[in-house]
C-alpha cells in the first residue's frame, strides 16, 4: 500500500469532488478525507504528488484568481 499525502484542501464537498474528478482524468487516484477544520483534504499516493499538483493547476478556473470589473 502507497503512503498518501495531501495535494489540495477543499472548502466544501462540491469542491472536493471536482479536484478529484480532475485527478482521476489524469489517471491519478484521489481520496478525499474529512480535514481538522471545513475543508476536506485530497490525498493521493506520494508518488503522484507532482503530477497531481501539475493536473490541478493546468485544470483549475483561471476566474478564482481575477476579480470581476
Amino acid at each position: 500500500m502507497r503512503e498518501k499525502v495531501q495535494v489540495a484542501v477543499a472548502g466544501d464537498v462540491a469542491e472536493a469532488e471536482e479536484m478529484q474528478a480532475i485527478l482521476r482524468a489524469a489517471g491519478i487516484d484521489a481520496e478525499l478525507q474529512t480535514g481538522q477544520d471545513e475543508g476536506l483534504s485530497v490525498l493521493v499516493a506520494e508518488t503522484d504528488l507532482t503530477t497531481a499538483q501539475e493536473a490541478l493547476e493546468a485544470l483549475t478556473e483561471p476566474d478564482d484568481l481575477i476579480a470581476e470589473p
